[in-house]
């Protein structure tokens, strides 16, 4: 299982990244402005302990922190909806967890985990799933996929998933749009965890399973290093595990504002029109059949119906839609995510700078 892992780890990677810009933006529900439910993943637990220092492992400092987190969330935002995938002691398998935040049509999923290595090696590091940079950010990944070994078909559910580098390109570009999210939010947790003190060892890469099925932007928190001494002793202390948490919840709050700026009114009302060519917006609105999934930019959001030839557009081509009592406008029309991501970034370099991705049939916004 471990060479089948060696071997294909750099898929996995490849689609997490993917994975992680493909909703780009908040599910906007104009009061609640989008971000809703909030899944906590805490490593391993149960039969699986995950790796330990000379007195405490990995599942109980885990647990512990994302408790944690999740009263932070609960007690601060009651109308954000906190799943744990796991809450007690207990052996959930990688491929279950994904599937808690899908089912619960989470906006976010935070894996949070402790490292191992040299007793010499300390500090924090995020991952969002890609292509790993260095041996180290591979050895990560098949240790925490490892446990599969553990699980009740001993990992034979995941002997099918293609982790060759061609697959996980493939899928990078057809979920490119969750990418900036995940990198957003993961610089926003290491900046964090700076502000307390800890050693930044950076937003890194890496193919991790209980990443690969989810459909939402998400993180894999390597929180320390129990074989270092020192890292143990703070992980398994109850106040720095409060420190930890609070860092985590301060980077969300952070991240809940960008997310959810898609749906705040930008003022672009300077009546300059755009230099971006009819050709980079796509379809015309005569080719658009009502059945066919369409990539297109949101550009503005407005509680009042707007006139498509409103000046705030710059003379382009609009297309508007009605969603939860909002007026929603957007540009250009695409079969393909990856040409809808990079009319996404000219749009913010015109100054929609909460430009973002979202999928439609129809009139009818859908959620992939």
């Amino acid at each position: 299982m471990n060479s089948r892992l060696n071997n294909r780890s750099g898929l996995i990677l490849l689609s997490f990244l993917i994975f992680f810009s493909f909703t780009s933006t908040a599910q906007d529900d104009g009061s609640l402005a989008g971000l809703k439910t909030v899944v906590i993943d805490a490593g391993h637990g149960g039969k699986d302990p995950g790796c330990h220092g000379a007195s405490s492992n990995e599942k109980t400092v885990t647990l512990a922190i994302a408790l944690k987190l999740g009263e932070f969330i609960k007690e601060t935002f009651p109308q954000i909806k906190v799943v744990y995938t796991r809450d007690t002691d207990v052996f959930v398998e990688l491929d279950e967890r994904a599937q808690i935040a899908n089912r619960n049509n989470a906006d976010l999923f935070i894996c949070i985990h402790a490292n191992a290595g040299p007793a010499t090696a300390y500090g924090v590091e995020t991952y969002v799933l890609g292509l790993h940079k260095t041996e180290a950010q591979k050895q990560v990944a098949e240790r925490e996929n490892a446990i599969i070994e553990l699980e009740d078909d001993g990992g034979q559910k995941y002997k099918d998933f293609d982790l060759s580098p061609d697959a996980i390109i493939a899928r990078q570009l057809q979920l490119s749009v969750f990418l900036d999210h995940s990198i957003v939010f993961a610089t926003k947790l290491q900046e964090q965890f700076v502000s307390i003190g800890r050693s930044d060892r950076g937003v890194r890469q890496a193919g991790f399973l209980v990443l690969y099925r989810t459909t939402m932007p998400s993180v894999l928190i390597e929180t320390g290093f129990l074989t270092n001494a020192d890292e143990e002793k703070f992980l398994a202390d109850p106040e720095s595990q409060k420190k930890m948490a609070q860092s985590i919840f301060k980077a969300f709050t952070e991240y809940k504002k960008y997310y959810e700026a898609g749906d705040v009114v930008s003022d672009n009302t300077d009546g300059n029109t755009t230099t971006v060519s009819q050709a980079e917006f796509g379809l015309p609105e005569s080719e658009v059949k009502s059945d066919e999934l369409i990539y297109r930019v949101q550009i503005e959001t407005s509680t009042t119906k707007i006139a498509t030839n409103d000046t705030r557009f710059k003379g382009m081509t609009v297309f508007m839609y009605e969603d939860k009592g909002l007026y929603k406008y957007t540009v250009g029309a695409f079969r393909d995510a990856e040409s809808a991501n990079e009319l996404k970034k000219e749009m913010r370099t015109l100054g929609y700078e909460h430009a973002f991705v979202i999928t439609m049939k129809g009139n009818v916004r859908v959620n992939l």
